[in-house]
């Protein structure tokens, strides 16, 4: 490889070796890097006049890890887990300076080397878990020697970085310094140098203790924390290795497992969700469209929502004006935001909450907002309110300004009309708690102009949230599909099933809480009222769950009230069995049926997907991924299936049909087949085809 060529720059100050990794943007770990550091370590180990090399990145980071392009090709030659070893058993020391994140192969290749420098900043990790894999080029054989064990299985099973700080206190690094870090690392090369340093090679250090209660007790842990996700225990696994096997067997073993994890259906449905990830702002209405400049937000409504927006727009520098209707309720609103900021500064989110409180600003009086380059309100579900919301913020905000609302279910045309100006007005619909959900469906009204939405899709990247384009419908993409696939789930209780064995069967299915469990974090009033809304245009055909209205009735509202289909007290809630005789009552003398979890699962799944495939054909979602990724994201589906659509596909859209089908002699009314469904199984395709259409 010519000098022109290669990512991997070598030259010499004094005796001080300097191999410079130059492969922008992100400096990732491609053929031509791995190519280029194995032969640089090999020029220094020839290099008669270089007693000590420092391996330094260019640009914002040292390292980045696997390149994606690279993803589902073939492995080619050096491999990462060979070059590791190969700078480890470099002939004199190798120094790695640090800056910007060094995750997953950077990080290994950090390991690899003899001493290791950190510029404040740098952040250290393995986040290989959330692709479906663990370290796969020693990783972890060579952190748990430098750090013991149980570090090693926090970074390798979460997944979460660690700062530069966090590193040096662990044992991961050895100095921390500020500056730059060519001139750092040279400096601290030249002192080694001084010192005659040995080559101190990470996989030469003693092996951690083997503690079996230490491992027994993280594998139950993450077993209940990965909810049916393999690679956190597949990780703990290898950590373990690194206690009873020498380096290099270790290695094998760490290979051999991320190899099997390669095969899994998870490791796709994550590898699935990572590229949807990127690929869910990319519109091609929005190409060449430019945002309008945000600076200063407006938030109507102080409550828990109204106080999640305004924090989640301070955390990320913006300006905000908060509009409650008396100064009690923006005491309320300023407690809740202050009390979310000092939570971020204890996450470590924050480094003090006093900068983001100052740009935070209240009042009682809309005129306040005449500035604002955007308003979004968070006031109470109903419609006449919004309106008049509306028509306050078209009267005093400046011409360009942007009305966004946050409903979860009302039709965003019809908010629109009640201003002299439809084109500024969107949908900004954030997910309780809004400063930490990571969802926004950005819901384009008919007349919204487009760089109305691009202002939304920039917003949603200041604020580190996921945007994803939803049409006007009662409930958008996501709450839409939710309010079918619980509907499944009341007619499951009607035909002999019990909530709880259903909350128990969606668990196990991996989602984070069932359809009633939800329904009792969320406020049992809230699907009361809903149904209330839709009771005018409610086709006789379906069902209500009467037990859930005797239940609002009764005050059993949920958490809140301390009672709903669970009783909560001391200790884990614990089913609400009160709630029973209010079921027999409405199932009546109809004939029972208890369901298998199985049986559960897919017939829940089944109604989810089969909405989502009418929510496509309505244009409500432009694409089979854009439901994958808000289902994701904003109701808890197991990232490591990938998402339902993808979930259908590999399940078989022909089986599912058919079941439907099935389903549909009973209830034809609710399992009527989704056209779409019917098409693509008609023509031997899938929703992943789809989404290759769009794209």
């Amino acid at each position: 490889m010519s000098q022109a060529s290669n990512p991997i720059r070598y030259d010499r100050d004094g005796a001080v070796a300097i191999i410079t990794i130059a492969n922008p943007p992100v400096n990732a770990l491609g053929q031509a890097v791995r190519q280029g550091l194995w032969e640089a370590i090999d020029r220094f180990d020839a290099d008669a006049d270089a007693r000590i090399a420092l391996i330094v990145g260019d640009g914002n980071l040292f390292l980045g890890g696997a390149d994606i392009t690279e993803f589902g090709k073939p492995p080619v030659e050096p491999y990462l887990p060979d070059l590791c070893t190969r700078i480890e058993d470099a002939t004199k020391p190798v120094v790695a300076a640090v800056h910007g994140p060094a995750l997953g192969g950077g990080c290994e290749i950090a390991l690899g080397a003899h001493y290791r420098l950190a510029v404040s900043g740098a952040r250290f990790g393995f986040p290989e878990v959330a692709l479906g894999l663990i370290p796969g080029a020693g990783g972890s054989q060579r952190m748990p020697r430098l750090t013991g064990v149980g570090p090693a299985l926090d970074a390798m099973c979460s997944g979460a970085p660690l700062s530069a700080e966090k590193a040096l206190k662990i044992g991961l690094i050895d100095r921390l310094v500020e500056g730059d870090p060519r001139a750092e690392g040279l400096a601290y090369a030249q002192e080694l140098l001084a010192q005659s340093a040995p080559t101190r090679r990470t996989g030469a250090l003693p092996a951690p203790a083997h503690d079996a209660d230490l491992f027994a007790s993280a594998r139950k842990s993450w077993a209940a924390k990965s909810r049916g996700q393999v690679a956190p225990l597949r990780a703990i696994d290898a950590v373990e290795a690194s206690c009873t096997l020498p380096l290099q067997e270790g290695i094998r073993e760490e290979r051999r497992l991320f190899l099997e994890l390669m095969e899994t259906p998870q490791r796709a449905g994550m590898i699935h969700a990572f590229f949807n990830d990127r690929k869910v702002a990319k519109l091609p209405e929005l190409q060449g469209i430019a945002a309008r400049s945000l600076d200063h937000v407006g938030v109507i409504g102080g409550g828990t929502m109204g106080a999640g927006i305004a924090t989640a727009c301070l955390l990320r520098g913006l300006t905000v004006t908060l509009i409650e209707q008396d100064d009690a309720g923006l005491d309320r609103a300023r407690q809740t935001i202050t009390g979310n900021l000092d939570a971020a500064v204890k996450r470590g989110k924050l480094a003090d909450s006093a900068p983001a409180l100052a740009r935070l600003s209240l009042a009682t009086d809309y005129a306040a907002l005449a500035d604002a380059d955007l308003a979004i309100e968070a006031v109470f579900e109903n419609m006449d309110v919004k309106k008049q919301v509306f028509g306050c913020l078209d009267a005093v905000m400046k011409p360009g300004a942007i009305l966004a609302t946050n409903t979860s279910y009302l039709d965003v045309n019809e908010i629109a009309q009640a201003t002299s100006r439809p084109g500024d007005v969107i949908g900004l619909h954030f997910f309780s708690p809004a400063h930490v959900m990571k969802l926004l469906e950005v819901v384009v009204a008919d007349q919204t102009a487009p760089e109305v939405t691009a202002t939304a899709f920039a917003l949603a990247k200041r604020l580190g949230k996921t945007a994803v384009k939803a049409g006007v419908c009662d409930g958008f993409i996501g709450n839409r599909i939710l309010a079918t696939y619980r509907a499944a789930a009341d007619r499951m209780i009607l035909a002999g099933t019990s909530p709880w064995q259903i909350d128990e069967a969606i668990r196990a299915f991996g989602l984070p809480m069932g359809p009633f469990e939800m329904s009792d974090l969320a406020g049992l009033d809230i699907g009361y009222m809903t149904r209330q809304r839709k009771a005018a245009t409610r086709d006789p055909r379906d069902i209500v769950p009467t037990w859930a209205d005797e239940m609002y009735h009764r005050g059993w509202l949920g958490r809140k009230s301390g009672s709903g289909y669970y009783c909560y007290g001391e200790g884990s809630p614990t089913p609400n069995l009160e709630v029973q005789p209010l079921i027999d009552a409405a199932r009546g003398d109809q004939s029972q049926q208890v369901l298998e979890p199985e049986q559960i699962q897919r017939r829940y799944m089944a109604a989810m997907v089969n909405e989502a495939a009418k929510v496509l054909e309505d244009g409500i979602a432009a694409r089979p991924l854009d439901i994958d990724v808000t289902l994701l994201y904003g109701y808890g589906f197991p990232r490591w299936r990938g998402g339902p659509m993808l979930w259908a596909d590999r399940e078989g859209l022909p089986g599912l049909l058919a079941d439907i089908q099935d389903w549909a002699r009973e209830d034809p009314w609710f399992w009527t087949p989704a056209p779409l469904l019917e098409r693509l199984v008609a023509e031997g395709k899938t929703f992943g085809d789809l989404n290759e259409g769009a794209a």
